[in-house]
């Protein structure tokens, strides 16, 4: 390697290292499958438009949307079912939106919030009075 070369190759690391220091850090990834507490099912959250969405992608035991306040989609497998969407982000390593619950067909404010392999999920009423959370780890 040439002079010329080693001087702009080690110009672009220091460049790079000192825009990497200086950069306020990014927000964890919370893209993926993952795993319900319980082990029954799988979600997986991936980019939807300009937010998060996240569907359903396995379950041990599969079944019907029976409780979907929509009658057309009571037959209709849960696996496949978006049960999170237009999760937009809230502050670090949190996001919020909706959130669908195919155990009582009742869609929720929602919000999901990452701390290292533990994804939060959690669905609130009545302004955040009543809210039930859910954890998840990386599949």
């Amino acid at each position: 390697m040439g002079l010329v070369n080693r001087i702009l190759c080690s110009t672009a690391i220091c460049v790079g290292t000192f825009l990497s220091s200086a950069m306020p850090g990014f927000a964890d990834d919370p893209t993926g499958v993952w795993l319900r507490d319980t082990g029954t099912s799988k979600v997986r959250i991936a980019p939807c438009g300009d937010a998060l969405c996240g569907i359903v992608a396995w379950e041990m035991e599969p079944k019907k949307d029976v409780n979907n306040p929509d009658e057309s989609k009571r037959l209709r497998p849960v696996l496949g079912t978006r049960i999170f969407f237009n999760m937009k982000p809230n502050g670090e390593n949190k996001w919020s939106g909706s959130a669908y619950n195919p155990e009582d067909g009742k869609t929720y404010s929602g919000a999901m919030s990452l701390n290292g392999s533990t994804l939060t999920t959690k669905g609130c009423v009545l302004g955040g009075l009543i809210c039930k959370s859910v954890s998840w780890t990386k599949s």
